[in-house]
């Protein structure tokens, strides 16, 4: 796990005449994952990137029409059932020839976790429709799959696909649309964006916080791998594509996939998991995590999130690509599931390991046994309870601090007052102990101090 300090600006204490902007949160959970709320910490208080915890192999690439090098996962809950989407490939390592076309498969499951491959009747392979093969010829590459929320969508393109495709000069990104997830076809005939690089995880949603698609593809910055994105208001009109930017002090870097996604506990938020390709160190790839409030800035985290380590067969060429989606699984409540494979090229077939974080949990503020303080800026809030994602080990503690925008105590909203247990909790209400009316101070800007040692504290958020 990675501790990293902020710039320096945000250890100098906030002077009246010089503060922030205040910002609005209203009721929405926001999450410690950039520097957004933070003003100031003091101690050893630290902002700190978590990994998810390996978990089961869930799939195993290994049907005539699958193999070694399946890859581009799409995983995303749709009711009671769990869907997937990936491409079926494989590669001769001796010959370094592929061994057959390739393919979409489906796969379904009902908690995530086991997952069976049905055999759809679609099309041949091998002189035999008995497979879960979803889609053959344009798109098979690097296809993936979202069901539509739009409610203007018709039943008919409940579900949505995009992937590359290069028929006859026309390279680009094709769209697809379905009534079931299973019976794909072509949105149109022509590539609706042209402008980048396409051999990749390139994806498209529908953002319901913000109103329109979004899609985000791979392009060639310089010769090295970066993302653009476009919006469209209607899935086949798209703006014309702009590049990713990140926080000052980046070198660049290769970014292969990038599994964008609104974090449905936090819609505002978009998080992605880009992988970090390395060709100067025998084509390894790592996953890391990057968040944004716009769709087009975002905050880049730069140590891996999956190393090569979890568990295994990940130090090979292309062997650990995040999958796209994040869910939630039957009697998980307090944890949300991700999937990266493994073994991709080096055995007769490649796997998808499921791996688990808990909800909110992917970066923190976090003090150890000397103990800290966060400060953040100036905001406004709707609601009268305080939540707190936390967790404090042993003797450790938070304690919160309610102030005014010039850093005076609000009377009742002491550290000496707060009455926080110990523990691990996704949404604990924070009380005081003479009660006050929290609500009384609802569109009045204030800064929230915490106080906290030997724990961390992944979230926040006010509500009735």
């Amino acid at each position: 796990m990675a501790i990293v300090k902020l710039s320096f600006l945000l250890l100098i204490p906030l002077v009246p005449g010089l503060q922030a902007k205040t910002v609005d949160i209203g009721s929405q959970r926001e999450l410690f994952v950039d520097d957004y709320l933070i003003a100031s910490m003091s101690g050893d208080a630290r902002q700190k990137l978590h990994r998810p915890a390996a978990r089961e192999v869930v799939l195993t690439t290994n049907a005539p029409w699958e193999g070694n090098t399946s890859a581009y996962y799409t995983v995303f809950r749709d009711g009671e059932l769990f869907r997937m989407y990936y491409r079926g490939s494989h590669w001769d390592t001796k010959t370094r020839k592929a061994t057959h076309r390739e393919v979409t498969c489906y796969a379904e499951s009902r908690d995530g976790i086991h997952w069976t491959k049905p055999e759809l009747g679609q099309f041949e392979f091998a002189g035999s429709r008995a497979n879960n093969i979803v889609l053959d010829g344009i798109g098979t590459h690097c296809f993936a799959a979202f069901r539509d929320d739009n409610p203007d969508c018709p039943p008919e393109a409940r579900y949505k696909g995009i992937s590359r495709g290069r028929p006859a000069g026309k390279k680009g990104l094709f769209l697809f649309h379905s009534p079931d997830g299973l019976r794909w076809s072509l949105t149109r005939k022509e590539p609706v964006i042209t402008e980048g690089a396409f051999d990749s995880q390139n994806l498209a949603f529908w953002d319901a916080h913000r109103g329109h698609y979004r899609e985000y593809h791979r392009t060639f910055v310089k010769g090295i791998r970066a993302i653009m994105t476009a919006t469209s208001t209607d899935y086949v009109n798209w703006t014309k594509p702009t590049l990713l930017t990140y926080q000052e002090g980046l070198s660049p870097q290769h970014l292969y996939t990038n599994a964008v996604q609104t974090y449905p506990r936090a819609p505002h938020l978009l998080l992605g998991f880009p992988t970090r390709y390395l060709p100067d160190q025998g084509e390894r790839v790592e996953p890391t995590l990057m968040v944004s409030r716009d769709g087009r800035r975002f905050h880049r985290w730069v140590e891996p999130v999956i190393p090569e380590s979890a568990p295994r067969d990940r130090t090979g060429n292309r062997s650990n690509y995040m999958a796209w989606g994040l869910v939630e699984l039957p009697g998980r409540p307090r944890h949300l599931s991700v999937y990266a494979s493994e073994a991709y090229y080096t055995g007769p077939d490649s796997r998808l390991r499921r791996f688990e974080y808990r909800k909110d949990g992917f970066v923190s503020v976090h003090s150890s046994r000397e103990g800290g303080t966060l400060l953040t800026k100036a905001f406004r809030f709707n609601g009268s309870r305080l939540y707190l994602n936390y967790r404090s080990a042993g003797d450790g503690h938070l304690r919160a601090e309610l102030q005014t925008p010039g850093g005076q105590t609000i009377p009742g909203f002491s550290l000496s007052d707060c009455t926080l247990p110990p523990g691990d909790e996704i949404d604990k209400a924070v009380t005081w102990k003479k009660g006050p009316d929290l609500a009384k101070l609802q569109g009045t800007p204030v800064r929230l101090l915490v106080e906290l040692r030997k724990a961390d504290l992944f979230a926040l958020r006010f509500a009735p």
